[in-house]
């Protein structure tokens, strides 16, 4: 196979990257690394006229006769002369204007020009990081295995893959990777894809973690303003340069240049810029896209060629940057396809793909490496055989297994990797709340973890943990043995049993540490809870794609618990602590249930429509799709109890969809019904109990599964239920427009909330809130103002959302 190879440069002799180097009236081409070099096979010895485009400078067609392999050429380009004087100036408006309007009215038009193609894809990321600090909140760092050198600088993630895809409309697409590589693993397989890479600024919108509006959308006027920097031909088509400016600076917006080509109004590259702060990703700082075309002739359509994105993070001391490049070549754009080359299966690896030797990569890698790269390759390869070494392994493992004097507080964990297990005291002093039932209590737990592989997709994991409550002198013991059998179909299998305190709605709505401050600060003690032993057997399993299923079998012995203190740290006028039950809170004598025993059983199935995937070789991994909703059907049922009247049976569905509106936000519901066939005189731990809210403090992510204001218990029942659960978090579409508020960057959020149950009057929640809240870069608060009603009585109230909850509970 012939080949070309060069460095591009500017006049100044300084190194141009991610150059678009390519064979004139074909797409075959490839991209110049970080210090201008390129590599490009073009088959034959011949003569191709080599094009080199670059934004901001000339294209440059050099004619070349391919002779000896490889054959250097080198290219240097001028920079672009942009006119403007020739361009009428229109006092009224700048002319980018209807050039924009153009190219907006055309959007739809060219986003769908494309019907089908087959191509081949290259994609390569790196993360590098420089002055990484020691320590992270008075955690130790490490050196990322060596790839730190003595200034705390270096590459921590490097990879490539070489891949075809195929697409088709509207939304069919298949990635095939044919080799995959990541420095230091030679058993890794890169998440790199063209999936992921699917960026078309011809999109109204692209969801970066919240949605940035293109600068082309249908609405762009209402985001952005715009400057003409000037024109310049490439052949015989004029390419206008325009600057984007945000209206709003903290707006989710773009900022930068976007090329369009006259009279097609279609993309001809475009150099554009958000922030960290925009995307609501508090690590990043900013985040560049740069996409540049080829034109193809028979299609009258400028082509995607090459795309980079850089970004820049920051966070806690974590500083650095990193790329993704992917390049786009040998496009096909009347393929054949077969009747199954599109399934859910959107990626697959061949096999062996992660075993190319370095002759593979030299041959087919269209970008060359960087030196710092190479290096990066060849250090980690070398040391890899002796990262694996029980020698290394077990120096690693006596420095992290070092015993520390704080150790019985904070807890300990002993690891043999070799091996692949490790035993772990988890720290009491976390796991320490106070209730009414035990007062002060503390739950050590002790575990052993046995994984059979790098990436944890098998392992074995067994546990005990002892509960001492204070005040009822008792301690509590718990153990668990649990198995995941694979990454493919998850099949995990769970056996558990012991004694515990458990809540009467086995949801947890009122955590334990919520209920800790409700209860000495404000003397609200609302949990309530039973003593419950029992051995339980769960089993959780994927069917196949789009269907899984759970079932779960246990026997329980349930007995009455009563309040064992009225300790409070700061006493309330008029305000005492409730019994511990639910039904009669002010009655300390009367127990909630009365002692007794069952089996329970429960069968669920979940179904994902449109469940699409991707499927590695240790596992699949499936994507969100907000298109379809996700339902779930489960049937319950209590038998074998030792008062018949406590057998019952219940059926139960759930509708929920996450649905992604664009720069309008994303609209979140939840639809959750079921009726008890036998259930009217079953005990109250059996019924259907609902996640209220009494606290004023909000502790999930998301308010589409709960109640803010209902009392925990009061509409629990036995008989036939409906909720309904929707919110609406604009992610700054409302916000991001009005002066000095868009400054804050929050989120207005507004929802509903619906609960009929039978013999009772309808129970409703409407809300409107802020949300991503909180100081700089940390955004874990939320603020919400909430109106209930319930027979003819309206309440309003304050409810602080804590975030960060969701992910310590």
């Amino acid at each position: 196979m012939a080949q070309i190879q060069g460095v591009v440069t500017n006049q100044r002799g300084e190194p141009l990257p991610f150059v678009n180097v390519y064979i004139q009236d074909t797409h075959i081409g490839t991209t110049s690394n970080e210090n201008g070099r390129y590599k490009l096979d073009v088959g034959e010895q011949k003569e191709y006229q080599l094009v080199f485009q670059f934004l901001g400078y000339e294209t440059q067609i050099i004619p070349v006769v391919v002779t000896q392999n490889p054959t250097e050429v080198n290219a240097v380009l001028k920079e672009s002369a942009t006119q403007l004087d020739a361009v009428l100036i229109d006092a009224k408006e700048d002319p980018a204007y209807p050039i924009i309007r153009n190219a907006i009215l055309h959007r739809k038009e060219n986003l769908d020009k494309i019907e089908a193609f087959t191509a081949d894809f290259y994609s390569k990321g790196i993360w590098s990081v420089k002055d990484m600090p020691k320590k992270i909140m008075g955690q130790e760092v490490g050196d990322f295995d060596g790839a730190l050198d003595s200034t705390r600088t270096g590459i921590i993630y490097l990879s490539e893959t070489v891949s075809k895809i195929a697409f088709k409309k509207p939304d069919y697409f298949k990635e095939t990777i044919i080799a995959s590589k990541v420095s230091g693993n030679d058993n890794g397989f890169s998440f790199n894809s063209a999936q992921d890479a699917q960026f078309s600024f011809y999109k109204n919108t692209e969801n970066l973690n919240t949605p940035i509006v293109s600068p082309i959308a249908t609405d762009a006027l209402r985001y952005y303003n715009y400057e003409l920097e000037g024109v310049f031909y490439e052949g015989n088509q004029l390419i206008n340069k325009i600057k984007v400016i945000p209206k709003r600076p903290k707006d989710r917006t773009w900022s930068g240049s976007i090329y369009i080509v006259e009279d097609l109004w279609q993309i001809y590259g475009l150099n554009l810029t958000t922030t960290g702060e925009a995307i609501q990703v508090p690590m990043i700082k900013e985040i560049t896209f740069k996409q540049n075309f080829s034109f193809n002739t028979s299609l009258q359509r400028w082509v995607k060629i090459s795309q980079t994105i850089d970004f820049i993070f920051d966070f806690l001391g974590f500083k650095g940057n990193g790329s993704f490049v992917a390049v786009y070549s040998n496009y096909n754009f009347k393929p054949v396809f077969k009747d199954k080359t599109f399934t859910n299966e959107v990626l697959s690896f061949l096999p062996e793909a992660n075993k190319k030797d370095s002759l593979y990569w030299e041959q087919f890698r269209p970008v060359p490496l960087t030196k710092a790269e190479a290096f990066d390759y060849v250090k980690k390869d070398s040391i890899q055989t002796l990262r694996k070494s029980k020698k290394y392994l077990d120096s690693i493992d006596t420095k992290n297994n070092a015993f520390k004097i704080t150790a019985p507080i904070l807890g300990y964990s002993y690891s043999n990797t070799y091996k692949k297990w490790s035993l772990s005291y988890n720290s009491p002093l976390l796991k320490t709340h106070f209730n009414t039932v035990q007062g002060w209590n503390l739950t050590p737990e002790i575990s052993f973890l046995k994984w059979y592989d790098k990436n944890y997709t098998k392992w074995v994991r067994a546990a005990v943990k002892a509960n001492y409550g204070f005040s009822d002198q008792r301690v509590r013991f718990r153990v668990s043995i649990a198995r995941k059998f694979n990454d493919t179909n998850k099949l995990t299998i769970v056996l558990t049993g012991g004694n515990k305190v458990q809540q009467f709605n086995a949801s947890e709505p009122i955590s334990p540490f919520i209920n800790t401050l409700s209860s000495l600060f404000f003397e609200r003690n609302y949990m309530k809870v039973y003593d419950l032993s029992y051995l339980q057997l769960s089993y959780r399993q994927i069917l196949f794609n789009g269907v899984s299923l759970a079932a779960v079998l246990s026997y329980q012995d349930r007995s009455p618990l009563f309040n064992n203190t009225d300790y409070v740290t700061i006493p309330q006028k008029d305000r005492s602590y409730t019994s511990n039950n639910p039904l009669l809170p002010n009655n300390n004598t009367v127990p909630a249930i009365l002692k007794h025993t069952l089996f329970k059983s429960s069968l669920g199935t979940t179904l994902r429509f449109g469940q699409k995937y991707m499927r590695y070789p240790d596992g699949i991994y499936y994507l969100r799709n907000s298109k379809y909703p996700v339902v779930t059907a489960t049937f319950e049922n209590g038998f074998g109890a030792s008062k018949k009247i406590y057998n019952y049976s219940k059926i139960e569905a759930k509708v929920s969809q996450e649905i992604q509106l664009g720069n309008k936000g994303e609209l979140r519901y939840n639809l959750h019904g079921g009726s008890f066939l036998n259930g009217s005189d079953i005990s109250f731990i059996d019924y259907q109990h609902f996640n209220g809210n009494q606290t004023q403090i909000g502790v999930s992510a998301t308010y589409d599964a709960v109640f803010n204001l209902l009392p925990y218990y009061s509409l629990s029942t036995n008989n036939s239920f409906f909720q309904g659960h929707i919110e609406h978090n604009f992610k700054g579409f409302v916000l991001g427009k009005i002066p000095g508020i868009n400054a804050l960057n929050f989120n207005l959020v507004v929802g509903g909330h619906f609960l009929a149950t039978k013999n009772n009057a309808p129970y409703k929640e409407v809300s409107v809130g802020l949300d991503n809240l909180g100081f700089g870069k940390f955004r874990f608060l939320r603020l919400d103002y909430v109106i209930s009603e319930f027979s003819n009585k309206r309440h309003g109230q304050l409810v602080f959302g804590l975030k960060f909850l969701s992910i310590l509970q």
